[in-house]
């Protein structure tokens, strides 16, 4: 599947075609370099799955927690991008939450590939010339 976002007035609207495609998966590895716009993409999947917090990067955190307000679910919002060692990941419980049965987002996955549960959908987000988006899984 193949996702194309011209402009930032469009993510809302992408979010929702990703959302529709989701299908049974429940851990998402979002792909593409620093810049590409993985975490606004997350953060509008996290809005259109009825988040009412506030949506940042995990940076500093390397998981977030989010409810949604529409049916009341976990969302795990990770970035690995600070990760060292696999260590650091066995040691926050990575289990818990992969295989959980609560949605997972992960920024830069590529950190921790061998990790990833089989069944986890691998997304990219590509930059266009002009400037927009293409998101492929």
């Amino acid at each position: 599947m193949e996702i194309r976002i011209n402009s930032l007035a469009e993510i809302n609207e992408a979010a929702k075609t990703f959302i529709e495609n989701m299908g049974d998966s429940k851990v998402f590895a979002f792909y593409g370099k620093m810049g590409a716009g993985k975490t606004t993409f997350i953060k509008a999947i996290c809005e259109e799955l009825g988040v009412e917090d506030v949506i940042t990067s995990p940076t500093f955190a390397i998981v977030n927690e989010y409810q949604s307000s529409t049916t009341g679910d976990s969302i795990f919002h990770f970035d690995f991008y600070r990760i060292k060692k696999l260590e650091e990941v066995y040691d926050m419980g990575y289990e818990d939450y992969f295989y959980g049965g609560s949605l997972c987002f992960l920024e830069w996955p590529e950190l921790i590939d061998e990790l990833l549960p089989e069944d986890a959908k691998k997304v990219t987000i590509e930059e266009t010339e002009n400037g927009g988006r293409v998101v492929k899984f």
